[in-house]
This record gives C-alpha cells, structure tokens and sequence, in this order.
C-alpha cells in the first residue's frame, strides 16, 4: 500500500496554509520516523528437543516490505535471556530463511526467539519480536504446563480520550494478564451512588475486549464491575465527566471512516480545530474546521490508503495546535485485500507415503511464494497469530494481544477489532514530544549488506594514510587482490559485502616485487560495522509454567511423533555409514588404515567412524579458516551451530560432539586455532568405542607431511569473517524405498517447507511432498507478494 498525501475540503473545511507548530511536526514526522517491524513465520508451534526450527522471515516498513535493511539478526534464548544460538540472516525485497538445530539434551522450558534489524534497533526495543516456543524434552525434570489459574488486570478506554458531561460515549474494556486470559467474562457499569443499580451491562467479544455506551452526567462517578467465568470479580473507576471538551465518534464502513466531533462549551466552538490522519507514521488525511460550529462530521475514502486494510490513527488538535483527541480505527475491517493462490492442477492422495504436488499458475503476477504443508490433525485449533496479525496489528503494538489471528479470520468480529484499537495507543511516536520538537537519534544508519573496519598494523604501528593490498578469498573461490586507501585513523573499510561462505581476508603492503614481499611483522583486525545488539528487556509472558515432573513423565502425541522423527532421520543418515562398512569388509589394510593404527588408541577405536587421512591423501583444505570449517557437510549426520564468538561447534545426531586433541579432552576454540597443515588425521566416532559421539583431531608426528597442495596463508596477516547464515536444505523426501534401513513408522508434521518457491520460464511452480503413515488431511499455507507488494495469503485444508 503506498500512502498518499490527501486534503479533504468540507462544508466549515478548508485547508491549512500556514507552517504552524503542527506543520512542523508533521514534516518531522514524516521525515524522521521511519520504522520497521518483522513477522517471523515458523514451521511449528512447538518443539521437541533435537528438532530443526524452520523460519521465515517478513520485514516491513509500514505496510509494504521493507526496502529500508538487507540483514537480519534471529536469535534463539532460553528463559533465563541465555544466547543459545544466532542466525545472521539475508533479507531480499524484505524476505529472509533460516533454522536452528536444537540440541537433544535441550531442558524442557519456553525458548524464545528475537529478531532485528540493525535500524529497529534506534528505537524502543519492545517493538523488536520475540516469539515464545515452548520445546519439550521428556528426559527433563521438569515439565511444561499451561497455567491453569490466571490474574488479570483490566481498564476502560473511552473513545477519543474523552468523557463529557450529556455526550453520548463508547467505552472498550480491555483484560490484560501476564498469562492467559479467562475463556469469557461480563460486565456492568453502575453509579457508585446507586451501586445495585446496573446502567448498563455487556459481555466480552472475546478474551480481550468488550464494549459499551453510556451518557454521561456531570457530578457522577462511575464504575465498571468485571467478572470472568471463574468467579473472579474486580471493579474499576472509569474517568471523572468533564464538563466540557470534544467527542469524537468514528465508524469503519466499506466506503472508509466516517467522524463525527461534538463540542461542548468550548470557546470558539469548533473553529479552527484540525484532524489530522497518519498511516505507518506518514500523513495521510488533514483538515481545518473554518466556521464557528459545534458539531463536524466527514467521510474519509478508502483511497487514502489505495484501498488497502491498513490502521489509520485520527488525531483532532485544537487552535493552539494542543492535541485534545485520537482514536486508531480500521480501514474496511469487513473487506480484507487478500489475494488467494491460483492452483491450475493437484494430485492429493492420502495413502501412506503417497507422493502429492499442487501446480499454481505460472502467469499469475505473484512470482516468489513461501510454502509450508503440515499433517493437520483435524482438531481445527484456531491460528494464535499469523502473517496478517503482524502485519496489521502486532507488528505495531507492544501490549499483549491474545489470539490476535482472531480478528482477520473468516468469521471474524469487527466490533471486537474496533474495542481493541479504542483500547489501544500508537506508541511509534508521540504527538506531543513531536510537537514540541523532539525527534529521534538515528545512531545506526541502513547499511546495503555486510560492511567490515580494517585495522592494518605494520611492526607495530598503523599504516596511516597509506595505500595496502588485500586479499580477499571466498570460500573455494580464487582469491582476489585489491587496493585499499587507509584513513588518517588507520582504517580501511570493505562496505556492502553480500555472501554466505567465510572470507578470508589477508593483508600486504605495497611493494615494487608484488605482494609476495615479506609479511614479517604485519597484522590485520577486522571489525564488522553490522552488529547483533544485546537484549536488554524481558521476555513476555507465556500461559505456560515449569513443574517437577512426575516419575512417569506424560508426552503429548506431537512431541512423541516429533521424537520417533528424529530417530528415522538418524535411521536414514546411518544408511550410508552402513554402505561404506560393507564396502570395506575383506579387505586389506590400507594407508589410511595404517595411520589410523598408528595414531588411535583402543579407547579410540570404533567401526562406526569417518576417518579423514590428511597423509596420504589431499583433503583440499584450501579456503577453509580451520579443521571445523572443513568437516561441514563431510560426514552423514555431522552438523555444526556458530556460537557466538563465530566458531563452528560441531554436533552428531542432535547431540553436541567431544572434541579431543591427540586424544586429549579440548574446545572448539582450541581446535579452531590448531593450523589445518599440522593436521595428520581426522577421526568421527558416532557412538561408538569408549567416547560416545567424538571428533578427534590428531597432529603431524616425527617425518608426517600433509598431502595437501594449497600453502597455508600466515595467521599474523589475515582473519576470517563469516558472512550471512545459508539456509539448511529441507529434504522432499525423507525416506528412500532403496535404503538398506526401512522407517517402519513416519510420523513427520512438517511435509514441506520451502521459503523460496518460484516459477522460471513459465514452468508451473510446484508443490511437492510425501505423505507420512498417517496423514488423512494435509494444511498447505501459502504466502507471495506481488510487485506492488499486494499480498497473496491462502491457507487450506486438502483432504
């Protein structure tokens, strides 16, 4: 939706010319106040320890997809705001993918996942997201439950603000809990005089909201008397009745926002009042009441927002330019702008294993699509939150909404979504600071990628001012000298890098016989200008609590499908340890066999293992910054999670690996630091011998040589950064009818994950899966924007 600038002119209407103290704001409105906010799509809405998290995420700036940042930070927590792991993530037109592998011996608990932009972090941290995943684990002592009692809180918001003796005003009552909310709840409003007697009485729309009107009589006091379907009562003040001031009373129709103001004895009426309407932080309506008049009323059209679903915040100042009223209101709450897919062919079956596709148009305008299909359960649990709810509601509020899904579904209420935005305020900037000249430090300006500060030291000193090669080598690729111009402070700087493998950086002065000149005494540091922040707030609160558990420790049917999951996975990666076995049976030893001998103790021993001979044979190690960088993607079921100093921690089957050093217990820092040359063998042990789940490394010993060609560049002079995190490749098909090792049960949820789907040369893009065992309907979620950034959000049922 593209905002457009709109004067409305009515009758007592006209526009306001001159740059009074609220032109002013609004300019520095629009020119300083630009944010952005994420929704982050996950696979599941639960885990069990050793699971994969799939996520996609969604940037937008107001409502169209962020053009503003192209990295994303995602972080994974635990309850206790320890940093589990992190994910720098590649945004493309506002898009971005990644996982996380969680870890089997994960305790039972909520973890909560983050996610920013360098740019949102200028701003109030509670506008970050941070997503609550509760991960089960039934080895833990203690167990997850959802809390069963709740203590609630709750306020009266009246409409615009205002409360005006013989005015006729719509209030919305709004539950908050730092838990759950209770299911239902009714309410009544009385004079505190006559108490027995309700005025009025209503009931919750839902767990969040209700609604209810009232006249007001000067000199009265008024209370609103709550109870929830437990029992539970409580009683609150609503504010006192002014005995002069402005209504405002707004209506959302199909045709747009009609307002109507009424004021009561105030001294030159209406006159000279504004209404000034802002969408995303960007204007969007204004007007000036002309003539003397106590009542204002206007439709404001829908092509404001180019017909877009959007919030649009109303704000009415007076002739001073003071604010005396606002109300956040909803464009056409009743006609969503949501575009569905366009499937042109499907093969559903719900046999066991069955292979299904559904084509979609290659000529549609939507191009680019995020597909997600589940084994749907059919117990029809509503959505909590959705692409929609962020967008048009979460993303933009900090309080706790439950269910927010609730007021974009099919039958959804509108009077509900009408009291929750009565009840709520536009936080993202503040009239009244605005107006008094405030704006906002930007101290971390948008940066196009990944951007590094180069400390170059020579003999101890720094090369000021001074021209110095580079060598800049990514990952397998050749390397690439360039010329950089250090700054009087000594730096040079390597600006809107964008890639996913570690670059090796190597440093070298000028020189007339080339950069083959002596390194002697040279040293480069590299400082990343595109940095993760530390969390600073707390973590929302979760309906969720951690109870001991019991000597028989229940497990929901999910988290036991997820766990006998992991198991076929771990089936299917041995297969090919199986194969190589068979392989290698009957025959003589050979110089791999020899070496393996000779280094490795008995402790050490095991026929289940991967042996990397560095000796004999040439493991081109070239590119690699050390031996944990290497072993990625080497040997089935090794997998490796970055920590936060950016050294590759390796884990086999779910489970973090020991790592030892000449058969020594070490680190991975210790190994990251161990050069690959003097490197004579690498040894994976998967549950085998005396050590469990083991990588050890073993040295060069008396005359060894490394086999391997490529010259190890000199440690003093170069450093390895590491780019963007590239997403794991989420496997079609799990299971394989030819492997050595059947799955007896397949109880995946997740069918089909694919963050990137896309049409090339007028092919049908195509959704394809396996059925598990036990599928009878399938829940396919697709998600595109177009290039207007018009948006596609479809979710079915296929059975």
């Amino acid at each position: 939706m593209k905002n457009i600038f709109f004067v409305l002119l009515i009758s007592m209407v006209q526009p306001v010319l001159a740059q009074t103290k609220l032109e002013k704001a609004i300019t520095s409105l629009e020119n300083n106040y630009k944010q952005e906010k994420v929704y982050l799509l996950t696979d599941k809405s639960q885990y069990a320890a050793g699971d994969k998290i799939w996520f996609k995420s969604f940037v937008f700036d107001g409502y169209n997809r962020s053009a503003v940042s192209t990295t994303l930070f995602v972080e994974l927590y635990n309850s206790d705001k320890k940093l589990i792991d992190w994910k720098t993530i590649l945004l493309t037109n506002g898009e971005g993918s990644g996982d996380f592998q969680l870890k089997e011996d994960l305790s039972e608990q909520v973890y909560f996942v983050r996610a920013y932009t360098p740019y949102m972090t200028n701003f109030n941290e509670d506008f970050q997201v941070v997503k609550a995943l509760p991960v089960y684990n039934p080895n833990s002592t203690e167990s997850l439950v959802i809390s069963k009692s709740s203590d609630w809180s709750a306020k009266a918001s009246p409409e615009g603000g205002t409360f005006i003796n013989g005015m006729p005003s719509k209030f919305a009552v709004r539950l908050s809990s730092t838990t759950s909310l209770p299911e239902n709840w009714t309410g009544k409003v009385v004079d505190t005089q006559n108490p027995n007697v309700p005025i009025t009485t209503f009931k919750s729309f839902d767990r969040n909201v209700a609604s209810f009107k009232i006249t007001p009589a000067s000199g009265k006091k008024y209370q609103v008397i709550i109870q929830d379907n437990a029992g539970k009562s409580k009683t609150i003040d609503l504010p006192p009745v002014a005995d002069s001031g402005l209504n405002l009373e707004v209506y959302s129709s199909k045709e747009g926002i009609k307002y109507t103001l009424r004021g009561v004895n105030l001294n030159q009426q209406l006159q000279n009042y504004k209404i000034v309407g802002t969408i995303s932080n960007h204007l969007a309506y204004k007007a000036n009441i002309k003539n003397l008049t106590n009542e204002a009323s206007s439709l404001i059209p829908t092509k404001i927002s180019n017909g877009s679903n959007c919030i649009l915040q109303l704000a009415v100042f007076d002739e001073d330019d003071n604010l005396v009223a606002k109300r956040l209101c909803f464009i056409k709450p009743d006609q969503l702008k949501i575009e569905k897919a366009e499937i042109i062919g499907q093969n559903i079956k719900l046999t066991p294993r069955s292979f299904n596709s559904i084509d979609l148009s290659p000529e549609s305008y939507f191009k680019n699509y995020t597909v997600l299909v589940s084994d749907d359960s059919g117990t029809q649990n509503p959505e909590e939150e959705n692409l929609l709810s962020a967008l048009w509601l979460t993303g933009d509020f900090t309080s706790k909404i439950d269910s927010p899904a609730q007021y974009f579904s099919k039958n959804a209420n509108t009077e509900a979504l009408d009291a929750l935005l009565i009840s709520e305020n536009w936080q993202r900037f503040d009239w009244n600071s605005l107006l008094g000249g405030s704006v906002p430090t930007i101290k971390t300006k948008p940066q196009q990628y990944l951007s590094y500060k180069i400390k170059p030291i020579k003999n101890n000193a720094l090369v000021i001012n001074s021209t110095v090669n580079l060598i800049l080598k990514l990952g397998n690729s050749e390397p690439v000298i360039n010329q950089f111009q250090t700054d009087q402070n000594g730096y040079a700087y390597l600006n809107n890098l964008n890639y996913d493998e570690p670059l090796d950086v190597s440093l070298f002065v000028n020189s007339e016989k080339s950069t083959e000149s002596s390194t002697d005494n040279l040293f480069v540091t590299i400082e990343p200008l595109v940095t993760p922040t530390s969390f600073t707030g707390n973590f929302p609160g979760t309906k969720y609590q951690l109870v001991k558990a019991g000597d028989k420790k229940a497990v929901s049917p999910a988290i036991s499908r997820a766990i006998n999951t992991q198991k076929n996975i771990k089936k299917t990666e041995n297969v090919d340890v199986q194969i190589e076995e068979v392989k290698v049976t009957g025959k003589k030893k050979d110089p791999k066999e020899e070496l393996d001998s000779q280094l490795s103790s008995g402790m050490f021993s095991s026929v289940n293992s991967t042996v990397f001979d560095f000796v004999n044979e040439d493991q081109h190690t070239n590119g690699s910054n050390n031996i944990l960088d290497w072993l990625q993607g080497k040997a089935a079921g090794l997998t490796f999670q970055r920590n936060s100093s950016g050294i590759n921690v390796p884990s086999i089957r779910g489970q973090q690996a020991k790592l030892y050093l000449d058969e020594s217990p070490t680190d991975a820092a210790m190994i990251a630091n161990v050069p690959v040359s003097t490197i004579a063998m690498v040894k994976v042990i998967k549950e085998g011998g005396l050590v469990g789940n083991a990588i050890a490394i073993y040295t060069m010993k008396g005359n060894m040589k490394s086999k391997n060609n490529n010259k190890e560049m000199q440690k003093n002079n170069s450093s390895v950064v590491k780019g963007y995190d590239k997403p794991s490749e989420f496997l079609i098909e799990m299971l394989d009818d030819d492997s050595a090792v059947k799955i007896e049960n397949d109880t995946r949820e997740t069918l089909y994950w694919n963050p990137n789907l896309f049409d090339s040369d007028y092919v049908p893009p195509r959704i394809k899966f396996f059925n598990n065992d036990s599928a009878k309907q399938y829940k396919v979620l697709i998600i595109s924007f177009d290039e207007d950034d018009n948006l596609l959000y479809d979710q079915q049922i296929f059975k």
